[in-house]
This record gives C-alpha cells, structure tokens and sequence, in this order.
C-alpha cells in the first residue's frame, strides 16, 4: 500500500511515494494483543560509546556547585517527560521512536532504555508530555495519541492507545512538510492540550498567511487531550514555536520561536514569548523579534502587507540562529534561589552562520512576570576553536529530586546537571 505526501520547503513542493507498514493502531485501541514477541531491544548503557560521551563533558562549563553526569545513552533523544509516578521518562524523536527510559535502582543513571510501544508506527514523534492524571501524550507530525498509565504498561510493545487526534487531522494534509514538523505539547492548568504547529517555509507566502491563522500553523493550538474537542487556534503570528512551559503561578505561557534564515549571521533575533490568554498574535511574518520581515529579501511579496493589530512583541530575544528550542522553568530544581526564578533554554546551535553559535543551556531570569536579559548556564558543546559540535541540547527537565536533564539529538545522550551546595564551598 502506498501513500502519498506533498512535502514543501522554501516555497519547493515535492512529491513523494512512501511505502506504509502494518498498523497495529486499531488493534491497541480495542487493547487487544498485535504481536506475540515480547521482547524489546535495549540501548547499551555502556561500553566505548557511553566513555567518549562522559569524556566530552569535562569540557562543559558551568556555575560555581554545579555538576554534569551522563544519565542516559538514547539515539536522535529530543524532548522529554518526566514520568508522574515512577522513577522514568518518555523522550521523543524526529524519527520513529519513543524512548521509555528508567533508572531502576535510583542511582541518577538510567538502567533501561527501549522503545515504546514499538508495534505502532510512529511519524515524527517529538512531542511528549503528561496529563495530571498520568496519561502519556505523544504529538506527531500530523496525528496525537494518548496513552493511558503508560509507565506502567510500557514494558511489552503492545500498550492502550487513545486516538486524540487520527493522521492527517492536526494539520491539512495538503501543508505537510519534512521543514518544521516536530511538535511540542504541554497539559494546560485548565486541563487541555497545547500543541505547537510550525509553518514549513522560511517565510510563507502570502496566499498562506490567512489558512495559517485560521488553522493554527505558525502558531499554538489547544484542545482536548483525550478526544481532540474544543479545538481552538490559541496563540498565532509564530513561525516555528519548539518549546513550551506555563510559568509556575499557571496564568501564562511561555514558548521559544525561531528566526528567519537568510538575512544575515545577526538578524533577525531568536525570540521567548509569553501568552496570557488565546488569540494573541506574536507579529510574524510582519516582524521577527522587533525586525520586519515583511519586505525584506527573505519576503519580497510582503512588502505591503500591514502591521498585525495588537501584535505582541518577545519578551526576551536571544543571539540569531542558536535555534532555541526545549524550555523549563527552574521554580521546581533544588538549584540556588536565582535559578528558580527564571526560565532555562535548551539551544540548539546554527546551522548557516558564518561562525556557529549556541549549542548552551541559557538561562533567562523572570521578575514580576517580565523577562531579564539572557546568560549563559551550561556551554562547551560547541568547540570554539574548529567550530564543531560535540553536542547539540534539545531539550530540559527537572526531575522529581530538583536536578536537570539536558537531551542531546546529536550525541545521542541525555545529561544530568545537579548542584550541591558542598561544592560550592570547596570551590572557594
């Protein structure tokens, strides 16, 4: 059986013919058995693969107290979910895999990791993340799936799945593109779904802004996160939105968006915004942080379109094309009291600067509900003097015990940043 996809990117339209395996899908959702093997490979955890990753970071700087360990060997590793009552986590990919992820015997290390559900076929399964009472959500590329006690039902590869939302139903199947189709999601204080929806051009055209506001792509939509009802376009004028978090008072939304490529190694800005209520629009295609792209050589054929009414504008921009992605707030670490009035971000790295940049772990302080200027928190994975990665952070989570963990999709890893204030004394 073949099914047909139209991939777009830059304005580029592609056709291809992709060969489509057995679905077990219809067969969890009744939680009936789909196969009889039920044994499921697992990621060595040691071994020289494991020893050059620990190697690697004795060059990651960090404050003062502070401290990075390996905590887990996970190929293509991108955004994470702490698990609500278990000593695990659930990371996504772009690929086809969920990672389940368990530190068996409370060591700060992980002892396990395998896939999840591997009797299901997964599409870009970046997005992970909880609902209160412990149902795991899994955001594709265009379909959202819920998993009721997945941490307890995660060990065969057969497990019980609710279909939020079924393929081809998050976005017009007609929009599809392999250019900024990974997704984020996050379980509101109220209970729904958020989910990030990219707009796959550098910039899109002008016949697009209107289907883009109207759908959400290029934007943030909520839902219900267990029938996919209720469905409303929460926050738009974004062009790739890859990281989200409610701040720890619940009234407000915050998300990382990236910037358009092509206009230079500066501009425009890397952007951190903050969502009070649906329906606000954060100013693209007509700006990008405070600079306007509508015009610009990146977007010729909007160089008459007016300003969005109302548009809000970031509340902190970062350095351009560090694409910031991953973000948590640090209220819940056991850090020192700066840290946990503020925001960490996970930066990606460029990928087109003359000189790359980012590749950090930043930290952005919040005061009264504004943001402060950017600083560095964890950096090293970016050598300095070749310009090559040695990792490229996705994503961060606190864990259960206060410490940190840092997804690396290039090195395949998952690190642990912990603080003892002990350290911090016998440092001075």
């Amino acid at each position: 059986m073949f099914k047909r996809l139209t991939l777009g990117l830059a304005g580029l339209a592609v056709s291809v013919n992709v060969t489509a395996a057995p679905d077990n899908l219809s067969t969890l959702k009744q939680m009936k058995v789909a196969t009889t093997d039920l044994n499921i490979p697992v990621v060595p955890q040691e071994g020289k693969n494991a020893d050059a990753l620990r190697k690697n970071l004795e060059g990651i700087s960090l404050p003062p107290g502070f401290k990075i360990d390996l905590y887990a060997v996970a190929p293509d590793v991108r955004h994470m979910a702490i698990a609500p009552s278990t000593n695990m986590l659930f990371a996504g990919t772009r690929k086809t895999t969920v990672w389940a992820i368990t530190d068996r015997n409370n060591d700060n290390v992980a002892d396990e990791v395998k896939s999840f559900a591997p009797s299901l076929n997964f599409t870009n399964p970046n997005a992970v993340c909880w609902t209160k009472d412990g149902f795991l959500v899994v955001a594709e590329h265009n379909r959202v799936l819920n998993f009721p006690a997945a941490e307890f039902f995660y060990e065969g590869p057969d497990v019980a799945v609710i279909e939020v939302v079924s393929q081809g139903g998050l976005i017009p199947v007609e929009e599809e593109s392999f250019n900024h189709g990974a997704r984020a999601c996050e379980i509101g204080p109220d209970g729904m779904l958020y989910v990030t929806l990219g707009q796959p051009f550098n910039v899109q055209p002008k016949d697009k802004i209107d289907l883009y506001n109207k759908v959400g792509i290029g934007g943030i939509v909520r839902m219900n996160a267990f029938d996919g009802s209720n469905r409303e376009v929460y926050a738009m004028g974004a062009r790739n939105p890859v990281g989200l978090n409610f701040s720890p008072d619940g009234k407000s939304l915050w998300w990382t968006d990236h910037q358009v490529d092509g206009l230079g190694d500066d501009i425009p800005p890397g952007e951190l915004n903050k969502s009070t209520k649906s329906g606000q629009h954060f100013g693209f295609p007509y700006w990008n942080g405070k600079f306007k792209v509508a015009g610009s050589s990146a977007a010729p054929d909007l160089k008459d379109m007016k300003k969005p009414k109302g548009a809000i504008f970031p509340q902190a921009m970062f350095p351009a094309h560090q694409a910031q992605n991953g973000m948590v707030f640090g209220a819940k670490t056991n850090f020192p009291d700066k840290y946990k009035n503020g925001i960490f971000v996970a930066s990606h790295g460029s990928w087109n600067r003359t000189k790359a940049s980012g590749a950090e772990v930043q930290f952005v302080p919040v005061k009264n509900g504004k943001a402060g200027k950017m600083e560095v928190f964890a950096s090293g994975w970016l050598n300095q003097e070749t310009g090559t990665y040695q990792g490229r952070p996705v994503d961060v989570a606190v864990m259960k015990d206060g410490s940190m963990l840092v997804s690396d999709d290039y090195a395949g890893a998952i690190y642990r940043i912990s603080y003892s204030s002990e350290e911090t004394a016998s440092i001075k």
